[in-house]
């Protein structure tokens, strides 16, 4: 068979066992899928829902206004479409958990933490470790956030 039609075939079967969304790169005209596939339910541990866990890192209390801050809400999202989507969706588990409803799953000083203290969290905090085994020990990257733009990112988390 010749080269085109065998570069034809492989990208027809890429798409068609392909799930979840796709990009697609300009120069080669591949696409790549950056979600999970769906594991049975059995298979899928879930971490529980702890709001009292604070973390390992230097933020010990967040305390949020009534009102979302809109222009740190707007700067925490800029951040979180920059950094933290190559692996994070809002609504769609991908390679790591979706974003959507983080704060009524963990406290705001625990994602700070992790945002700020990655590699100490993932070794020795419990949720993060039982979330790094529940994601195929996809390590988190750490994104050298400052302290204020973690805090603006947990602002983004709130307008979720």
């Amino acid at each position: 068979m010749n080269r085109l039609l065998l570069f034809g075939l492989a990208a027809a079967m890429t798409l068609s066992c392909s799930g979840g969304k796709k990009e697609e790169a300009a120069e080669t005209g591949f696409q790549i899928s950056r979600t999970q596939e769906a594991a049975p339910a059995a298979q899928i541990a879930q971490t529980p829902v702890d709001l009292s866990n604070k973390g390992i890192g230097p933020i010990k209390k967040v305390t949020f206004s009534t009102e979302v801050d809109t222009k740190k809400a707007a700067l925490g999202q800029d951040i979180f479409e920059s950094k933290c989507t190559m692996c994070h969706e809002v609504g769609q588990r991908m390679i790591g958990p979706a974003v959507q409803g983080t704060l009524a799953r963990r406290s705001p000083e625990w994602v700070a933490n992790l945002l700020l203290n990655t590699q100490e969290m993932l070794q020795k905090d419990p949720i993060a470790k039982a979330l790094l085994k529940e994601y195929n020990n996809a390590m988190m990257i750490n994104q050298n956030l400052t302290e204020p733009e973690a805090l603006a990112v947990l602002e983004y988390l709130r307008t979720l």
